[in-house]
């Protein structure tokens, strides 16, 4: 049997590395199916449970493996399902390469079933790289351009394939007029540097601040030594991003963890004192977090000159990996011998830790979710992956776990999409599946999506050497984190025909699907719970039932969230006693100084 175009499809990738697909079936893509079927399932198909999974699993994959991840779908309903998880790789800078079915050739412009104009769709997630193949001979050019477009712009990318191709013949292009050849598949490099004279400003700029600031992102991963370097010559405290939480080891000394509306309190003192703001690989956007626009002078490198500049009057601007531009810095810079502001830094992230312990023995009702990440903190495995979901857990995974040795951790950092954490932790599993993976995931999520995926993680959870995935459900039968927000960003008490969850028993469903479930519902139990689960063979699911009243306040509330809070409390908020209560407790940890 000759080649089919669905054939080549998967042949390329493999020639790319791909070693799955995420994805689900439909007509649309039958032409692939059937290819994959004839190719022993090589390139590996994993079947979500929705195609919005799928693009999910593909953006958690290329996360942690740094490689890119390859979605499929089905076209109409299919296609429109990838856009969110598409979106999330949009926004996080993450390689995505979408393949997407559309409908036969002969009936395009028809009103045919399942007709959706997919060109238009995909235009402005896939805004990089977007293509519909009608030929076969544009396929090696059109894969091949998806590729190295989505590693060298960090960015999603589309393929539409229409269903009636995929099974013709496949006929590769030739060296001839109004044919597009291609090459093979190679990776891009990213070593640009800027040029020296602005470097010599860099480090002019950086020896003549007293109390130099640093703020690391996830464009700064692969450059964790030299930004350490940097710090040690400058005397700097270093904040991180969320999306750069696992660059740097939460055990030095002078990493004052997270920034932001999910920050520490040593991360707000640092931009609130600083003179001097070094900036790597951060596009963080809440620039009331960052130093008063009249206090320090500020220095930012990023790959994308398009982003640099864009939260903060820096006076120079480094456009180049972060990497080889840091090597270049290093030997500009002069050590700074007075050390006083590193001592203050250091002193104020060591006081903070004793205040999230504090805060974490706090007592609560049923439990305090504080606790279920400081207990984890305690005991995590120096090589596991943690993902996190969107909601009031991603305060606590935010500010109470300790990253240290390999650990990664990642979340839908600036979609801030709902429903990524476990499929997430599949994509995770898949990049490393000798790793312990740990999903931090509200109950919010897990109803929203997460439960339908662990039929997903029974499924292929033999293909694993480490089965130990880990989804930990924050059981507080609360939209939390929006009831925080009614409360302390506009003066609304909750409003529970919105906010309230129906209650079930998620460790319950866990083990219809075949997992492990664990209960929990007091304080003192979610130690030994975390010990039990870790030392799984198998997946496992803990539902911790947490008290949604402790309150995950910024580390410096303004007088505006502070009287809003107030009207939500005066407003009759049904739980404005026990919040009051909590949220008197925190703050009083917080203030023992």
């Amino acid at each position: 049997m000759s080649e089919q175009v669905g054939d080549y499809v998967l042949r390329r990738l493999r020639e790319w590395g791909v070693e799955q697909v995420f994805g689900y079936p439909g007509d649309g893509i039958n032409g692939l199916i059937a290819a994959f079927g004839r190719a022993d399932n090589t390139p590996r198909f994993v079947q979500s449970r929705h195609e919005e999974m799928s693009a999910f699993q593909a953006v958690g994959y290329a996360k942690f493996s740094g490689r890119v991840g390859v979605c499929a779908a089905t076209s109409g309903p299919g296609a429109i399902h990838l856009l969110n998880g598409l979106y999330d790789a949009k926004l996080d800078h993450v390689p995505v390469v979408a393949i997407v079915g559309q409908t036969a050739r002969s009936a395009m412009g028809g009103n045919y079933q399942q007709e959706v104009d997919l060109q238009a769709l995909f235009k402005d997630v896939a805004s990089e790289y977007l293509v519909e193949v009608n030929v076969a001979d544009q396929l090696p050019n059109a894969l091949d351009r998806a590729f190295r477009t989505a590693l060298a712009r960090r960015a999603p990318t589309a393929v539409i394939i229409p269903a009636d191709l995929q099974e013709e013949p496949y006929e590769p292009p030739t060296h001839a007029f109004k044919e597009v050849p291609s090459s093979p598949p190679s990776a891009p490099l990213t070593t640009s540097v800027p040029v020296r004279s602005e470097l010599g400003r860099a480090a002019a700029l950086l020896d003549a601040g007293t109390k130099v600031a640093m703020l690391i992102g996830q464009g700064a991963r692969g450059a964790a030594d030299e930004v350490l370097e940097i710090a040690e010559l400058t005397g700097a405290g270093i904040a991180k991003a969320l999306l750069g939480k696992d660059v740097l080891s939460d055990e030095l000394p002078f990493v004052t963890g997270s920034i932001g509306l999910l920050g520490t309190r040593p991360s707000y003192e640092l931009m609130r004192d600083c003179d001097t703001l070094l900036i790597v690989g951060s596009n963080f956007p809440y620039s009331q977090f960052l130093p008063e626009y009249d206090q320090a002078r500020a220095v930012q490198i990023d790959l994308d000159g398009a982003l640099i500049g864009m939260r903060y009057p820096t006076e120079v601007n480094l456009v180049g990996d972060a990497k080889a531009t840091l090597r270049q810095l290093i030997p500009l810079l002069q050590r700074k011998d007075d050390r006083s502001w590193r001592e203050t830094v250091e002193a104020n992230v060591a006081q903070w830790w004793q205040t999230v312990e504090n805060q974490s023995m706090l007592d609560a009702e049923p439990a305090n979710p504080m606790r279920i990440v400081w207990e984890l903190s305690q005991r995590i495995p120096d090589d596991a992956i943690v993902t996190a979901d969107s909601g009031s857990s991603t305060t606590w995974y935010a500010r109470c776990l300790r990253m240290r040795g390999t650990m990664r951790g990642s979340l839908s950092g600036t979609l801030a999409s709902m429903g990524a954490g476990v499929p997430y932790a599949i994509g995770a599993k898949f990049a490393h599946p000798g790793r312990p993976v740990i999903a931090i995931v509200g109950d919010g999520a897990m109803q929203m999506n997460g439960l339908n995926e662990l039929l997903t993680i029974q499924r292929y959870q033999d293909l694993w050497p480490d089965q130990r995935l880990i989804v930990c459900v924050f059981h507080n039968n609360d939209l939390n984190m929006v009831t925080w927000e009614l409360r302390a960003m506009g003066g609304a008490p909750k409003f529970e025909e919105s906010q309230t969850l129906p209650d079930v028993s998620y460790a319950d469903i866990a083990r219809c699907a075949g997992m492990v479930g664990i209960s929990v519902d007091r304080s003192e139990d979610i130690g030994p719970a975390w010990d039990r689960a870790l030392a799984a063979d198998r997946p496992v699911l803990l539902d911790i039932r947490c008290d949604p009243e402790v309150p995950p306040l910024p580390p410096h509330a303004t007088a505006d969230q502070v009287k809003d809070l107030g009207r939500a409390v005066l407003q009759g908020d049904p739980g404005a006693w026990r919040l009051l209560v909590q949220g008197v407790k925190s703050k009083a940890q917080e203030l023992r100084r």
